[in-house]
């Protein structure tokens, strides 16, 4: 599912326009963001948790030239499924 289809149903659903709906879509996705970015969680019950994880500086390797490099610690985001959407899945 694409955008496109998620703003067609939550339309649908709750009865909005696409514009309002595309909208709410848009606003959900910034609000997310901008919490993430200043280090909260946002979590929905039953649905899941987005938060940022620490990833540790490593050694890898280029695929292309086999080269070793370093790869620097960085901050990753993560989404862990609530127990109703894992039963929903399964």
């Amino acid at each position: 599912m694409n955008k496109a289809e998620l703003t067609q149903i939550i339309a649908q659903e709750a009865g909005l326009t696409l514009k309002d709906a595309g909208a709410a879509i848009d606003a959900f996705v910034d609000a997310v963001k901008v919490s993430l970015k200043k280090g909260d969680k946002v979590q929905l019950a039953g649905f899941g948790t987005w938060e940022v994880k620490k990833r540790a500086a490593r050694n890898g390797v280029n695929p292309k030239t086999g080269q070793k490099i370093k790869i620097k610690a960085h901050k990753v985001p993560k989404f862990t499924p609530g127990k109703n959407l894992k039963e929903v899945v399964s």
